[in-house]
C-alpha cells in the first residue's frame, strides 16, 4: 500500500469511527464507496489553498457526522455533494450507484449552489428556490450548511472581493436561516467568520479585549456560580453549570444598536444551566433556586420552554443582579434542550420515542416556509419579497391567543389584521375590528406577547388598501395585494361593458389601437385606467364619443402612414410641387426609405412605372441611385398650404424612472393635439431607449416636438430616424 494510500485509508477510518459514534446506524461499506468514488471523481483538482479538491467534501461529510449530525445518507450526500457540478458524472450514475435518495439531495445541493454563481443577493428568486429545494428533503439544506461552514472557515484563500460578497450573502442570509433551522452553533459561527470579513479591524479589536478581560470573568463567573451550585446540590439534581461565551458578531450588534462602548456591553455576563435529565419540570425548580440565590430583575424573564420558539428552541432566561450588582444572564435548559438548540432539527432525530413529535414539528415550519414562498403574490416586486424574507429570518416572535386560549405566533409588531388573517384567509378578509384584551382597538394597533385578541367580522368589510401600510406577515400582504387586484380588475371590466354598449348604441367603430390613442389623447397611460375612469363614473361618455365623432367627420385630411407611403398620389392633391409642370397628371410618391415631411429640402427622382419618387435631399439611398443617373433628378418644393398629415419617427433615450412613458406621451399629445401612431420603450439598468411614430403636418410641427422632449427631466437624446 502506498503512502497516499494508507493516508486515504487512516481518513476513511477516522470518518467511519465519528459516524458510528454520533449516528444511530451506519452503512459503512456505502459510505466507505462514496468516499473512493468522491476522491476518484475530484483526483485532478484543488482548492483555493493549493489542497487537494477532495478535502472539501470529506470535511463537509465530517460536519454532518459530528456537527449536524442526522443519518449516513446526509454523510454520503456531503461526500458527493460538489461531484455533479464539478465532474463529468450526472444523477443517473449517483442513482444507480448510491441509490434515488443520495441522488435527490445531491441534486438540490448542486441547485443551490448554482442559483448563487454570478448573482446578485438581491434576486428574491434564488432565496424562493432555495426554500422550496430545501422543503422537499430537509437533508439538502443541512448538507448545504455544512458545505457554507467549511468554505467560511477557509474563505482566507481567495481574493478579498469574493472574500466580502461571500460574507455578506453569509450574513444576510445562511446565519439567519441556520438560526430559523434551530442550528444555534452553526449560527454564531458562520456571523463570527462573517464578521471577521466585512469589519476586520473592529473583529480584532473585540478579540484582544476579549482575550485582556477573560481571567476576570472567569473568576467572577466562579464567584456567582458557588452559592447556586451549593443550593442545586440540596436538591440532588444533577447538572453542569458554566460561563456561556459570548459571540463576537453578538457584542458588536449591540454596541451598534446600543450605541455603547464594549467594556459596558461586555459586563452583562452569562451562564447556562445544563440539567442531565428529561423532566422539563426540574427547569422550575432550579429557576426558584436562582431567585432566591440573587434578585431577579423584572421584564428580562423569558420562558421558551412552556412555548417553545417557531425553530422548537427551549430555554428559561432570566437576568439576575449579581455580586457587585452586576447583572447577569442565566439560561436554564435539559440536556436534550441543550442539544436541540445546539444542533437544531438533526438532534430530534437521536429521541426516537417523540419521532412523531418530532416529525410534525419539523412540518409545521416546513409548512411556514411553504406558506412564505408560495403564497406570495406574483406581482409583488422580488425587492420586497426579499425584504420581507431577511425581516422574517432576523426578527423576534410575540406570542398572542385567541378568545379560546389558543396559542398564535406572529412576528414583532404585528397588527389585529395578521392575526386575523392568521386565523383564516376568509377572518382576515371580512375583518371590520379587533378587541385586544377586551378592548376595542383600532386595526393597527400593534401588538404585544401576552395580548388575547378577538377578531369582529362583517360580510360587508373588505381589505383596504392603507393595511398594506401597516401588516407584518406575508399571508397578509399577499391576500391583500390579490383582493385589491381581483378589485381593479372587475371594475375595468364594468368599465370596459359601458364603453361596449354605448359605441354599439351609437353605431361606432374602435380598433385595440383607436381605444389606446383615445386613452394616451385623454392623460390616461393604458386603456385599463381609461376604463376603471369610465366605471367610476370620472369621465362624460357621451360627450368623449360625441366629439371623436365630430372629429372623424371633420378630419378628412389625408394621412400618409410608413406603410402606405408607397401609395401614389396625384400632384394636385395636397403634395408637392413639381417645378416648370402643370399640377394635374403627375404621378409621384413619397419615397419609404427617408419619409420625407414638409418642411424638408426635398428632389424627385424619376423612376419607371411609379412616376416621380420624392426623397429628402439628404436620403443616402438617393445619393447612391443618383451616382448612376443624375439626368433623372428632378427639382420639387412643397406647396404653401398644406393640409395633410405626415408620420416621423424618433428615437429617444435617457434616465429610466417612473412613469416616463407617461411624461413622454403627455409631451407630445399636449402640443396641438397631435396624435401618437406607436411608442415603444426598451429599459436596460438604469436607462431607458424608445421609438416614437407620431402624424405631424411639418419640419416645424417637429422640431417644436423635439425642443419639447429634450427639456423632459432625464431625457438624454431626442433623434429623428428616416425609415420604420
Amino acid at each position: 500500500m502506498t503512502r497516499g494510500s494508507q493516508l486515504h485509508q487512516k481518513k476513511l477510518d477516522e470518518l467511519l469511527r465519528e459516524c458510528r459514534t454520533h449516528l444511530p446506524s451506519v452503512d459503512e461499506p456505502l459510505v466507505a464507496k462514496a468516499f473512493e468514488f468522491a476522491l476518484e471523481a475530484h483526483k485532478n483538482d484543488l482548492r483555493a489553498s493549493g489542497d487537494p479538491y477532495f478535502t472539501h467534501p470529506l470535511e463537509v461529510a465530517k460536519i454532518v457526522s459530528t456537527e449536524i449530525p442526522l443519518d449516513d445518507i446526509t454523510v454520503i450526500s456531503a461526500l458527493l455533494h460538489d461531484v455533479i457540478e464539478d465532474t463529468e458524472f450526472n444523477m443517473d450514475i449517483l442513482s444507480k450507484e448510491f441509490g434515488k435518495e443520495v441522488a435527490e439531495i445531491v441534486d438540490g445541493v448542486t441547485k443551490i449552489s448554482g442559483i448563487f454563481r454570478g448573482q446578485e443577493i438581491t434576486l428574491a428568486e434564488n432565496y424562493r428556490k432555495m426554500l422550496l429545494s430545501m422543503v422537499k428533503d430537509v437533508r439538502v439544506i443541512l448538507v448545504k450548511f455544512a458545505d457554507r461552514l467549511h468554505n467560511m472557515r477557509t474563505l482566507e484563500f481567495v481574493s478579498p472581493e469574493k472574500q466580502r460578497r461571500i460574507a455578506q450573502e453569509t450574513l444576510e442570509i445562511y446565519a439567519p436561516f441556520a438560526n430559523r433551522f434551530g442550528l444555534g452553533t452553526v449560527k454564531w459561527e458562520l456571523e463570527d467568520l462573517s464578521f471577521k470579513y466585512l469589519n476586520k479591524e473592529a473583529y480584532e479589536e473585540l478579540v484582544r479585549k476579549i482575550q485582556n478581560k477573560r481571567k476576570e470573568r472567569e473568576s467572577y463567573i466562579k464567584k456567582f456560580s458557588e452559592p447556586i451550585i451549593e443550593r442545586l446540590k440540596e436538591y440532588n439534581l444533577d447538572f453542569d453549570i458554566n460561563g456561556r461565551a459570548k459571540h463576537l458578531y453578538s457584542i458588536y450588534r449591540k454596541m451598534v444598536r446600543r450605541n455603547k462602548p464594549f467594556e459596558e456591553i461586555y459586563d452583562l455576563f452569562a451562564i447556562r444551566i445544563i440539567l442531565n435529565t428529561e423532566d422539563n419540570n426540574y427547569c422550575y425548580t432550579t429557576l426558584g433556586v436562582v431567585n432566591q440565590v440573587y434578585i431577579p430583575v423584572p421584564d428580562r424573564f423569558k420562558d421558551y420552554v412552556s412555548i417553545p420558539k417557531t425553530n422548537n428552541y427551549q430555554s428559561i432566561h432570566t437576568t439576575v443582579v449579581g455580586p457587585d450588582g452586576r447583572l447577569v444572564e442565566v439560561q436554564i435548559r435539559t440536556k436534550k434542550m441543550h442539544e436541540v438548540a445546539e444542533k437544531g432539527v438533526a438532534a430530534h432525530w437521536k429521541y426516537k420515542e417523540n419521532k412523531a413529535t418530532t416529525e410534525k414539528d419539523l412540518d409545521n415550519w416546513v409548512n411556514w416556509i411553504r406558506d412564505i414562498f408560495e403564497n406570495a403574490s406574483k406581482d409583488e416586486a422580488r425587492k420586497d419579497l426579499l425584504e420581507s424574507f431577511k425581516l422574517n429570518l432576523y426578527q423576534d416572535e410575540i406570542y398572542v391567543f385567541t378568545p379560546k386560549g389558543d396559542l398564535r405566533r406572529l412576528p414583532i409588531n404585528s397588527s389585529p389584521v395578521d392575526f386575523a388573517f392568521d386565523i383564516h384567509s376568509k377572518v382576515g378578509f371580512h375583518c371590520i375590528g379587533a378587541k385586544v384584551n377586551g378592548k376595542i382597538v383600532p386595526l393597527d394597533t400593534v401588538l404585544h406577547s401576552g395580548d388575547q385578541l378577538e377578531i369582529i367580522t362583517s360580510k360587508n368589510q373588505h381589505p383596504n388598501k392603507n393595511w398594506i401600510k401597516f401588516v407584518k406577515t406575508h399571508k397578509a400582504k399577499s391576500a391583500i395585494r390579490k383582493w385589491i387586484n381581483k378589485e381593479e380588475e372587475e371594475v375595468t371590466e364594468i368599465g370596459k361593458e359601458i364603453w361596449d354598449k354605448k359605441t354599439k348604441k351609437m353605431k361606432l367603430s374602435f380598433t385595440t389601437q383607436d381605444i389606446a390613442k383615445l386613452a394616451l389623447s385623454l392623460k390616461f397611460e393604458n386603456p385599463k385606467l381609461f376604463f376603471r375612469a369610465i366605471a367610476l363614473e370620472k369621465l362624460n361618455l357621451d360627450e368623449i364619443l360625441l366629439s371623436t365623432r365630430t372629429k372623424e367627420k371633420k378630419d378628412k385630411a389625408p394621412v400618409l402612414e410608413f406603410e402606405n407611403f408607397a401609395n401614389l398620389a396625384r400632384g394636385d392633391i395636397g403634395g408637392v410641387i413639381v417645378e416648370g409642370t402643370e399640377k394635374s397628371g403627375i404621378l409621384y410618391s413619397y419615397a419609404k426609405c427617408c419619409n420625407p415631411i414638409p418642411g424638408d429640402p426635398v428632389i424627385g427622382y424619376i423612376t419607371i412605372g411609379e412616376g416621380i419618387k420624392i426623397h429628402r435631399k439628404t436620403c443616402s439611398t438617393l445619393l447612391r441611385i443618383s451616382e448612376k443617373d443624375a439626368s433623372k433628378l428632378i427639382p420639387v418644393q412643397w406647396p404653401e398650404a398644406e393640409s395633410s398629415l405626415f408620420v416621423a419617427g424618433l428615437t429617444v433615450m435617457g434616465e429610466d424612472s417612473p412613469g416616463i412613458l407617461n411624461e413622454i406621451s403627455h409631451t407630445i399629445v399636449s402640443y396641438q393635439n397631435t396624435n401618437i401612431k406607436s411608442i415603444n420603450i426598451n429599459t436596460n439598468n438604469s436607462t431607458f431607449e424608445g421609438s416614437v411614430t407620431l402624424y405631424v403636418q411639418n419640419i416645424d410641427h417637429l422640431t417644436r416636438i423635439i425642443e419639447r422632449l429634450k427639456k423632459l427631466k432625464g431625457v438624454y437624446t431626442v433623434e429623428r430616424f428616416e425609415s420604420a
